[in-house]
């Protein structure tokens, strides 16, 4: 009630910002940016001189320069694909002028092209680092979260154990789990909690998705040893509105709302909130049990039934802009709560009735920004948040289920007996999660620029089983810290070439306590490492860029990996650190055959040469039926990865593409140390791992269907993965072996947009033929379902 609350208090307000006008002494230019057929331009670059002022326009086309002082003014247009532009303009007193621009499309200035649209920012896909960039203002229209759209990027799976709200891993060219860092405007999403995670997060909350394939920027600090995910949040000037709603199958509703608002003193202000609902009841393919006799029947079709999931999440900033002290100084603060109940364990066997998780989030923090610090060139940027939310597992219900609702006593003997379906569970705890970084940047020349990156995090969780409040394990906390330092150098020898070099050094402190022959233990471990790296590119011409980075690389156990979740997963103290040796090519190549037609190619190689490799392992079948999941180190494991991508575009009416991924993650381990025989497992492909799969798609949009500015875009997606296996190949002969059949699936959508983009609607139609979809260890995904969505936008 207390978040429904705080999240009417915000719309209201939010509403109040957007409507309210602002009186001024100065002028203004406004316009708005389309093609030959009309439609919008998106991610385009305005630019006032002399002011050297620059915008971007919104993904309606529209830009905006408020507080000009009165006089002449010369207006650059420069958006990708497209003629440059520019214009001679007089602005006077009080006076908002409209400067509309029809621009032509010119196939010689494509530099980049994102995974989904055009990327908006010409200098990362520029930079060295292998890195793709999602434009999520393209997919404001449709139902996906984020954890959606990053799983149409080549090389990525984003794995999940069921519906909305489920627990998930992310995969980046085979390397997975926290060896890919997921990061929020710069700073790890590690101290989020289950309140905040990719695939509760809905696409209209991020501006843009960065993804970093291998080697990693210095400022985005962290341990990261696979690559990066960087959700950049919008931070638009002036005055906006974004709400959306949309309800689907399975009784799924999903709202949010964003809103912005700065005044001409700075004044700002920042609200985005979403929630998700969904009863997950999807049809799944399964044998049930007999609970009397044991005996399964054959394969049917049931409906999950304790699987409803729902979140609500409030992030509000309040602060000033554009100060002389301070470009952006935000105070922010997060709140959100979950709760979501626990059908399956690790496999899809474990059937439960009665568990659920249930969590929340409250974290407070600050942002700083300042470019050009006491001296032109010196960039400074400081983040800071803590997470106060709380955790909460429950298992009470001493019952058996099976999949079609039915169940009978755990203890039949006792009924009286108190216990769980696993085991009598009512734990409560916090992590007690707290991030900082610091970024000092300094342009020396237009050649040569430093960067120092510090991030410290902070673990200590202290939790409570209610049921069992004298366990020795309730006593005492499970605490770790990690400080990681990044010094990078970068160098452009001329346009067509540039290089970083870095080093980085990691520290980690942990510490934890275990129980035997009545004695408490500490258990206190440190660590301190050096990696270090380099990332360069050159353009072979203007349209085909080759890059290259190398990085000797350290990731370091996260607290939830060393200490367990409290519910399916347990702990392993002993876990070492992860490092990898990690090469990095790509080659990008963008080229027309005339100006309606377009074409993008790029195409990526990844090596990775990694010892005590970190994976999650389900472990043996327990006596209440139920297997658990730990994670452990593999001690040597080698990955060759290779992806493409391959888009076309006809004009801005029709755009195809597609891309495939193979990663072929071999366990390497010999044998064991001090033992001559070899491993049964020796140079078999890493077990639940897909290695073959990809995804196409289709768009078409028609212009001014029933009046100007209407705009009709029909869409078509294929997701395909290739059968793999779930267990250790040389374990079992052919004919025993288990492996997750293939799948092809196919989604629809229809998006209609009017006046502009202030009205939308979208209706979409996911796994169009209803197939059965696996995922982590074998996991059935939702069966077909349809969905509608609507949103409304404003911008002042």
């Amino acid at each position: 009630m207390q978040i429904k609350k705080i999240l009417l208090t915000g719309i209201l307000c939010a509403i109040i910002f957007c409507v309210q006008a602002q009186k001024s002494n100065t002028g203004g230019i406004k316009g708005k940016l389309s093609d030959e057929q009309s439609l919008s331009i998106a991610s385009a670059t305005v630019r006032l001189m002399p002011l050297k002022k620059e915008v971007v326009t919104d993904n309606h086309g529209n830009y905006i320069f408020t507080q000009l002082p009165a006089g002449n003014y010369t207006i650059h247009i420069n958006a990708l694909g497209f003629e440059k532009q520019e214009r001679k303009v007089t602005v006077k007193v009080g006076q908002v002028l409209v400067q509309n621009f029809s621009v032509v499309v010119d196939g010689r200035d494509i530099e980049e092209v994102a995974i989904v649209g055009l990327s908006k920012n010409k200098k990362i896909s520029q930079e060295a680092y292998n890195v793709s960039v999602i434009d999520a203002k393209k997919l404001y229209n449709t139902t996906m979260d984020i954890g959606q759209a990053l799983n149409r990027v080549s090389g990525v799976r984003l794995r999940e154990s069921g519906g909305v709200g489920s627990n998930m891993t992310f995969s980046l060219n085979g390397f997975s789990g926290n060896q890919v860092k997921m990061f929020l405007d710069g700073l790890p999403m590690d101290n989020f909690g289950s309140s905040f995670q990719l695939n509760n997060i809905p696409v209209n909350f991020a501006e843009r998705v960065e993804v970093y394939r291998g080697v990693v920027p210095v400022w985005l600090g962290g341990d990261a040893l696979g690559g990066a995910v960087n959700i950049v949040s919008k931070t638009d000037p002036g005055k906006y509105l974004d709400a959306s709603y949309s309800f689907g199958s399975f009784n799924t509703h999903k709202t949010n709302i964003n809103a912005g608002f700065v005044d001409k003193n700075g004044f700002t202000v920042q609200l985005n909130a979403f929630q998700n609902y969904s009863d997950n009841n999807y049809w799944v393919n399964m044998k049930v049990a007999d609970l009397v006799s044991g005996i399964y029947s054959p394969v049917q079709r049931v409906r999950r039934f304790h699987n409803t999931y729902h979140n609500e999440t409030v992030v509000a900033n309040v602060g000033v802009s554009n100060k002389k002290y301070a470009d952006q100084l935000l105070l922010s603060l997060t709140v959100g709560n979950n709760r979501s109940e626990v059908q399956t364990g690790n496999i899809m066997e474990d059937v439960y009735g009665g568990r659920e998780t249930r969590g929340s989030i409250l974290q407070p923090g600050i942002k700083y920004l300042k470019k050009d610090l006491f001296l032109k060139g010196l960039n400074v940027s400081v983040t800071g948040r803590f997470n106060l939310g709380k955790e909460r597992s429950l298992d009470t219900v001493p019952r058996r289920f099976n999949w079609l609702g039915e169940s009978v006593p755990r203890y039949p003997n006792n009924p009286e007996a108190q216990g769980g379906e696993s085991s009598l569970t009512d734990y409560r705890y916090k992590n007690n999660n707290g991030l900082a970084s610091a970024n000092v940047s300094y342009d020396i020349s237009e050649k040569h620029s430093l960067m120092l990156n510090h991030m410290y995090s902070t673990f200590n969780r202290t939790g409570l089983n209610t049921y069992f409040p004298d366990l020795p394990e309730n006593r005492f906390p499970k605490k770790t810290s990690k400080n990681i330092t990044g010094l990078g150098y970068r160098i452009a020898w001329n346009e067509k070439w540039n290089t970083n070099l870095f080093v980085k050094q990691y520290n980690q402190k942990n510490s934890s306590y275990t129980y035997l022959n009545e004695v408490f233990n500490l258990n206190e471990s440190s660590l301190n490492k050096t990696g270090y790296g380099v990332a360069t590119t050159y353009f072979l011409k203007k349209d085909l860029q080759f890059k290259l980075s190398y990085e000797m690389a350290y990731r370091l156990p996260e607290g939830s990996e060393l200490f367990g979740d409290g519910l399916n997963q347990i702990a392993n103290p002993d876990l070492k650190p992860e490092n990898s040796d990690n090469i990095n090519v790509g080659l990008s190549y963008f080229f027309k055959l005339n100006h309606s037609h377009r074409f993008s190619v790029d195409a990526n190689y990844v090596y990775r040469s990694a010892d005590d490799y970190i994976r999650a392992v389900l472990g043996s079948l327990q006596s209440n039926g139920s297997r658990t999941l730990r994670y452990e180190n593999q001690r040597s494991v080698r990955n060759n990865s290779v992806d493409a991508n391959l888009r076309y575009y006809y004009k801005n009416l029709i755009s195809l593409g597609g891309n495939i991924t193979y990663q072929n993650l071999i366990n390497t381990t010999k044998g064991e140390p001090g033992k001559l025989i070899q491993s049964t497992v020796y140079k078999d492909r890493l077990p639940n791992t897909p290695y073959l799969f990809g995804n196409a798609d289709a768009n078409i949009n028609f212009a001014n269907v029933r009046s100007k500015g209407d705009v009709l875009s029909i869409g078509y997606n294929l997701l395909y993965v290739h059968e793999f296996f779930l267990d250790w190949p040389s374990l079992a002969t052919p004919s025993e072996r288990f492996t997750i059949p293939g799948q092809l699936s196919h989604d629809v959508n229809m998006v209609y947009t009017m006046a502009s983009g202030k009205y939308n609607i979208a209706l979409e139609c996911l796994n169009i033929t209803d197939v059965t979809r696996y995922d982590n260890f074998a996991m059935q995904k939702p069966s077909r379902s349809f969905n509608v969505k609507l949103r409304y936008f404003i911008n002042r």
